[in-house]
């Protein structure tokens, strides 16, 4: 008996546990000879977006190969010449003198090596963002006059910092980059309220002083975005929750109604912004959206799902499609029980949601045509962690951990959470684990860079002393970084070199 045979038999005695069959693909459920193509489905970005995943992945990809040969021809004579033209033709950059000059003695210095090639793959991609941004600005659904037609001059989201929620606005949500969108990510999604309620009013100040085009009327809409997976529930949902999808949606919608709490508390009735409460099933980056009622508020029972959409709306024409989601969001504002709510969405949240969840398909056809319906990595794979201030020039799923904080002890949660992860993908591989610290400023401002700077360097001090074992053990690194906001300049590194020999 061969042994695929023995097998099967110690299964039918039970010596063995059932063999689990590999989950089929979840969205696109057809019918034999029906491809997996939607009507509403943007090919062309998909495929655009193909090729912009594909270039930037490939730049990290490459970064443990070229390590692995640098490291076997370290005892050649012109070694260091060698190993600066293996680094140029294969990474596109050259790497530190001092981090090779006495490989022959002491050995590369291996972790350093590693993560001066993340940062400066990152810096490569980010340098180039403008011509890979191009697809998403000419054909997306959602631009800065779709969100203003809607009638709100500013979208603030907060997803978790999880990696896999990296791609959200450009991937997931198919937004194109514009001066509307905020992204700020916590643990969790659990935003930092006192924060927010300074950023509503310096947004809404700029609007009363006209510094918001066409703001005059619109409104300040919070996004709130939790995660879960649906292949693996109990071990690959939010980190921050320990995997409890129902204590993630919960507790993100509790922290957006304490937002508008707090804005009426200071401000008075109806000053608050609008919400919106939004799910992404990581396995597969479909979302749920929470309807808002008449009142703007949101039950956590109350959602349409794009997947859901997807395979009802299959084989459609676009006119049927659209109808149908319009339909599927007016069932559902008219749910009964857990779900019931007083009045239907207003028109212009309503619209924004037709339009997310009509945009998400294009998202869910990307990974059946490209990752088999389903990503192969479910889990965490990201390349380092980057805190501060966003960076919308790179965004990807699973590219890095985002924390969004002004101090260390403000986003103790959120680091504590990116460490936990790294102690995981490269603790136990041996590698370091590489923190990019970045914050914006303002050329507009006199100063602000050096404070910017300062900033920087004050954060990673305060990363250093609380993980300083780590930091101690080599096992940390960290590269500070500063962008300008109203110029050219961005994510110049600071100190990059002396920060990663001498550590």
């Amino acid at each position: 008996m061969n042994t695929r045979k023995r097998l099967a038999a110690m299964r039918r005695a039970g010596a063995l546990p059932p063999q689990v069959a590999a989950p089929a693909n979840p969205a696109c459920v057809i019918a034999p000879n029906q491809p997996c193509q939607h009507a509403l489905v943007d090919r062309e970005l998909n495929h655009q977006l193909y090729e912009y995943e594909q270039r930037v992945r490939g730049h990290f990809t490459a970064i443990v190969d070229t390590l692995k040969i640098l490291s076997d021809c370290r005892h050649t004579l012109d070694f260091v010449e060698q190993a600066q033209q293996i680094a140029l033709e294969r990474l596109g950059f050259e790497l530190p003198n001092e981090l090779l000059d006495d490989a022959w003695v002491s050995g590369l210095n291996l972790r350093a090596l590693h993560a001066y090639c993340t940062f400066s793959s990152f810096k490569i991609c980010v340098d180039r963002a403008h011509i890979d941004q191009r697809p998403l600005c000419e054909r997306s659904l959602i631009d800065a006059g779709f969100i203003q037609s809607c009638g709100y001059h500013t979208l603030d989201i907060s997803p978790c910092a999880d990696g896999r929620l990296q791609g959200l606005v450009p991937f997931v949500l198919r937004m194109a980059p514009n001066e509307a969108v905020y992204v700020k990510a916590y643990a969790g999604a659990l935003f930092d309220i006192e924060a927010d309620v300074a950023d509503w009013t310096h947004r809404e100040l700029s609007r009363l002083t006209g510094g918001i085009p066409g703001g005059e009327d619109a409104n300040y809409l919070k996004v709130a975005v939790y995660h879960f997976s649906t292949s693996n529930p109990n071990h690959e949902g939010c980190a921050a929750h320990g995997s409890n999808d129902h204590l993630a949606t919960e507790l993100a919608l509790e922290r957006l109604n304490e937002l508008r709490a707090a804005v009426e508390n200071t401000f008075g009735l109806g000053a608050a912004p609008e919400i919106l409460l939004v799910g992404v099933d990581t396995d597969i980056d479909a979302i749920r959206v929470h309807l808002p009622d008449g009142n703007g508020d949101i039950s956590p029972h109350r959602y349409v799902e794009s997947f859901r959409l997807y395979q009802e709306t299959l084989g459609m024409s676009a006119g049927d499609a659209r109808a149908h989601i319009d339909s599927a969001i007016a069932q559902m504002e008219h749910a009964e029980g857990w779900a019931r709510g007083s009045g239907t969405t207003p028109p212009g949240m309503r619209r924004l949601i037709q339009h997310l969840l009509e945009a998400n398909l294009s998202q869910i056809e990307y990974v059946i045509q490209h990752h088999g319906g389903r990503y192969q990595v479910i889990g965490h794979n990201e390349r380092f962690i980057c805190v501060g201030e966003a960076m919308s020039e790179l965004q990807l799923r699973n590219k890095f951990y985002f924390a969004h904080l002004d101090t260390v002890e403000e986003g103790a949660n959120d680091m504590d959470v990116g460490i936990r992860i790294f102690t995981g993908l490269n603790i136990h591989h041996g590698l370091g684990v590489p923190v990019l610290i970045h914050f914006h400023y303002s050329s507009h401002v006199p100063g602000a860079r050096e404070r910017a700077v300062t900033h920087c360097r004050r954060v990673k001090a305060a990363i250093e002393t609380r993980y300083q074992k780590l930091y101690e053990s080599h096992l940390l690194f960290c590269q500070m970084a500063v962008s300008d906001i109203h110029g050219s300049e961005r994510c110049t590194f600071v100190d990059d070199e002396t920060d990663m020999v001498g550590h």
